[in-house]
């Protein structure tokens, strides 16, 4: 997408930002995909919307868990000069100051955890039970954080350094809300069919008050599987970024830029698989979504 006719803040790896006012903010998301840090040279057509669908549906229905920053996401709502282009991919909110830490909830051991707990048996330096296989189902969901880096990786924290950095009271805040918000998710997606393995949070303040911002349990922050497929000890079928994340390890890429362009199918298996996660969560059409209220 061309830039907007509004100041323009940030732009991360999938969406821009664009001041609407003193203490409001226009979020853009893109068709710009990310893996392992790195921002891919293809878009994935409907992304964006998807996203913008997906975290609206779910902003909607765990605002009486945590407040967040959602003021709108219908395009009538925005400044004129924000154009057409953006309807169904951009939500006004308001304004807040990050807190610099990734919060993540994990009903299942999978991904980076599964990595550590090969090594030694624990996930962010806390020890799990032994015996554990990948993808298996953990005795109770566990709260773990990382850095907010403003380029490259994200650095893991114990809880202890990241209520160092952050702040005690911060700290038990957003762990608390990011557990009751994916205990929330978690037992709507196995409602719908899927499991949510875990999911990524992001939190802000304003005037003092702990908001989720950013985005919500959408397939870019979350790893969902189809409960059908699932199987304990493998990589089970997914409708997120596991699926590109897949293709490159198979190709053996180095994870450096610039990475290898996505071929055509994987390219459409992702854009079916985001469009199906939003489906099966909301019971609505993709066809149907514009941003306005439903």
């Amino acid at each position: 997408m061309t830039r907007l006719a509004l100041p323009h803040r940030y732009t991360g790896k999938v969406r821009d930002l664009y001041e609407v006012g003193h203490d409001r903010m226009l979020i853009v998301a893109s068709d710009r995909i990310s893996v392992f840090d790195v921002v891919l040279p293809d878009l994935v057509p409907d992304k964006g919307r998807a996203l913008t669908a997906l975290a609206t549906f779910w902003f909607e229905r765990t605002a009486d868990v945590w407040p967040n920053h959602v003021v709108s996401s219908d395009p009538t709502d925005f400044p004129e000069t924000a154009g057409p282009d953006v309807a169904g991919r951009a939500m006004l909110v308001r304004a807040a100051r990050p807190i610099r830490l990734e919060c993540i909830a994990r009903g299942y051991l999978f991904g980076s955890a599964w990595s550590e707990y090969q090594g030694g048996g624990t996930v962010n330096g806390v020890g799990l039970r032994s015996g554990l296989r990948q993808a298996e189902r953990l005795d109770e969901p566990i709260f773990t954080s990382t850095t907010k880096a403003e380029a490259g990786h994200d650095e893991a924290l114990t809880d202890a350094e990241a209520a160092a950095l952050v702040g005690d009271g911060v700290f038990e805040q957003v762990r608390d809300a990011t557990l009751a918000i994916y205990a929330m998710g978690a037992a709507h997606a196995a409602d719908s069919g899927l499991i949510l393995a875990d999911t990524k949070l992001e939190f802000g303040t304003v005037d003092d008050t702990v908001i989720v911002i950013d985005e919500m349990m959408t397939c870019d922050s979350s790893r969902y599987w189809s409960a059908e497929e699932y199987e304990v000890g493998t990589s089970p079928p997914s409708f997120d970024k596991q699926y590109v994340r897949d293709h490159y390890l198979a190709l053996g890429w180095d994870q450096k830029p610039p990475a290898p362009a996505l071929p055509a199918e994987v390219i459409a298996g992702t854009r079916a698989r985001y469009v199906e996660a939003y489906e099966m969560l909301t019971t609505h059409s993709f066809d149907e979504w514009h941003g306005a209220d439903e």
